[in-house]
């Protein structure tokens, strides 16, 4: 029995050595075309701002990471905040993994084991996730509606985008979706908390991923600042910055194309020319579109990779015995 219980040990370890190993091949290989890219131009940097817009970025998620967390909660999963955000942290890196099922894999593994249920970790993770997207797409499609109408096939794309993400998390929808998924059968007080996911929780994960949404945009913005952009001004273009961003990122997560990788930068690149050409910046609006895009996603990566590195070595999980 004994032998038997080191043998599983062991499996486990390799099981997550494989896992990291797998992740941080992925991530590599992103930076490394990213940084191969950024080469082919010209251009002079300001650091500073550069590590502006990461660290707005990584205060934007944390409204998303609040909303998993409460979620979690609704759901009787015995986690604390702390614990929570560093397995929201660190999983963010999954993306990059194709098929995007590694986001679940590292956000539920990383919860503390006997006090979370990997199941509804899984099902809250899908639920924030779609909310995420949802917001974003609502929010892409209301401002190229109202101040973009040019754009009129990116505002298509964007109300049927909020709709794919949307309509899952309807309550009723996302109640009966968990229960055909068998989440947390085995647990059947889990199961009777599913029916705490009503228009309220909704209504929290809208407010809480708008936040979210308006912080990525200003993420950007420190981004062009970070590039010698003149002319530009995050109040007034807030509308743009948002829609581009919102729309890139949820058309690249849909895809399942790891980190949403030429989706996300094309569609950011298309809405930002004409912005470009507006404010006659130093660069052809078309290269200059192009090459925002490529620094906000190294930006983005690199501030993912630092934040996942303090919060996984710096933020132990409490003991699984100790019920929160």
């Amino acid at each position: 029995m004994h032998h038997v219980s080191r043998r599983k040990t062991w499996a486990i370890l390799v099981l997550k050595l494989a896992i990291v190993a797998l992740v941080l091949w992925f991530v590599g290989d992103t930076l490394i075309k990213g940084m191969l890219k950024l080469r082919e131009y010209d251009w002079d940097f300001s650091y500073s701002w550069l590590a502006i817009a990461g660290a707005i970025y990584l205060v934007g998620l944390l409204p998303a990471g609040l909303f998993w967390w409460h979620v979690l909660r609704v759901l009787g999963q015995k986690t604390s905040l702390v614990e929570t955000i560093r397995a929201y942290t660190v999983g963010h890196l999954g993306k990059y993994v194709p098929g995007k099922a590694m986001v679940v894999v590292l956000r539920a593994g990383l919860l503390p084991q006997g006090r979370t249920m990997a199941s509804v970790a899984a099902a809250a993770v899908f639920y924030e996730t779609l909310t995420m997207m949802a917001v974003g797409a609502f929010w892409a499609a209301a401002i190229l509606a109202v101040w973009f109408r040019q754009h009129w096939v990116l505002c298509a794309t964007a109300i049927g985008l909020m709709s794919a993400a949307g309509i899952p998390t309807l309550p009723p929808l996302f109640r009966r979706l968990a229960r055909l998924a068998r989440v947390a059968r085995s647990d059947p007080a889990t199961q009777r908390r599913l029916d705490r996911i009503g228009y309220q929780t909704l209504a929290i994960g809208w407010l809480m991923m708008t936040l979210c949404w308006v912080l990525l945009a200003a993420s950007l913005w420190a981004t062009l600042k970070a590039m010698g952009i003149e002319g530009i001004d995050l109040v007034a273009d807030m509308p743009r910055y948002m829609a581009s961003v919102a729309l890139a990122m949820v058309a690249g997560f849909l895809s399942l194309i790891p980190g949403g990788l030429l989706v996300r930068d094309m569609i950011l690149a298309e809405l930002m020319v004409p912005y470009f050409v507006q404010i006659h910046t130093r660069l052809d609006p078309q290269a200059a579109a192009v090459l925002s895009a490529l620094v906000l996603r190294l930006v983005w990566l690199v501030a993912e990779l630092a934040a996942s590195g303090v919060v996984y070595f710096g933020f132990r999980p409490r003991n699984p015995a100790a019920a929160n």
